[in-house]
């Protein structure tokens, strides 16, 4: 059936409405997206923290991408762009290695840059684990301070305070708007806090084995004995394996735990000799 002439330009005008709508619509982020605060992080939990309390005022560059792992990797050129434009940087200021190796070459890519230490407040620990071999005491095994301080929701909620009070100094105009987003999230924080500890209550065995000693923090706050297999960035000896086989037996663990970001072979060897299973948990996810 052909359309009239008056009914052919009616449907002419809604496409034309239509695609007016839509460019309209592609167009107005890019022009919010030059206004936001440009703020860099250093890894993916920062991001979320950032975004939580930055909501649409500002556009967050993370240094470290997801799966990738912050003792080895090196930042690309878009994110060098990115860094370059930015108003602030967010490090976690706790030891972590990309900041160790490129911390001072990223400020110098914009001296004037805000730079602002989420660690800040935090009480560091060192990294220790415990050793069967030392009657059940804990012993240190790094020289170093343990760099995962977000792994702890009470340290997460200082993290976060600290990147509010950032963003405040660069941007004070939106200063009530930064304030109530990082009241809103610390509230999250703070009942996630209290999940984990009812949750675990009840729990009698307390020790956990995991590849990487990434929970160092989360097992001090909640009362847990973290067994790591990888050491020092060393894999275990064919006599260390054997060792954490026989603690894994002795304290009934049948899971063992492990990262994306490291081979998981060493861990699934443990978990072969014992009947368990690894599973694979993220310290490095954004959530």
């Amino acid at each position: 059936m052909k359309l009239s002439v008056r009914a052919s330009r009616l449907v002419l005008m809604l496409v034309l409405a239509v695609l007016l709508v839509t460019l309209a619509a592609a167009c107005v982020p890019e022009k919010e997206a030059g206004d936001r605060v440009g703020l860099v992080v250093t890894i993916l939990p920062q991001a979320e923290f950032a975004e939580k309390i930055g909501g649409e005022k500002v556009k967050v560059t993370v240094m470290v991408p997801p799966g990738a792992s912050p003792h080895t990797y090196e930042p690309k050129p878009a994110q060098m762009t990115a860094l370059a434009e930015a108003k602030m940087y967010a490090k976690v200021g706790s030891g972590v290695e990309f900041e160790l190796v490129w911390m001072d070459k990223l400020m110098a890519t914009n001296k004037e840059m805000v730079v602002v230490d989420c660690s800040k407040g935090v009480e560091l620990q060192a990294m220790v684990a415990e050793d069967e071999h030392a009657e059940d005491e804990e012993e240190e095994y790094h020289g170093g301070r343990d760099p995962h301080i977000w792994m702890s929701p009470v340290n997460a909620q200082i993290m976060v305070r600290n990147i509010c009070a950032g963003l405040i100094a660069v941007d004070p105009e939106n200063r009530r708007y930064y304030e109530q987003n990082r009241d809103a999230y610390l509230k999250q924080l703070a009942e996630i806090d209290r999940e984990m500890r009812d949750g675990l209550t009840e729990i009698k065995n307390r020790r956990f084995m995991v590849y990487h000693p990434a929970f160092g923090y989360f097992a001090m706050e909640y009362g847990l004995t973290m067994l790591p297999i990888e050491r020092e960035g060393k894999e275990p000896t064919a006599a260390g394996l054997a060792s954490l086989i026989e603690q894994a037996k002795a304290h009934d663990i049948r899971v063992i735990f492990a990262e994306p970001q490291f081979d998981p072979k060493s861990a699934e060897v443990i978990a072969d000799a014992i009947g368990g299973r690894v599973v694979l948990i993220d310290p490095l996810a954004r959530d």
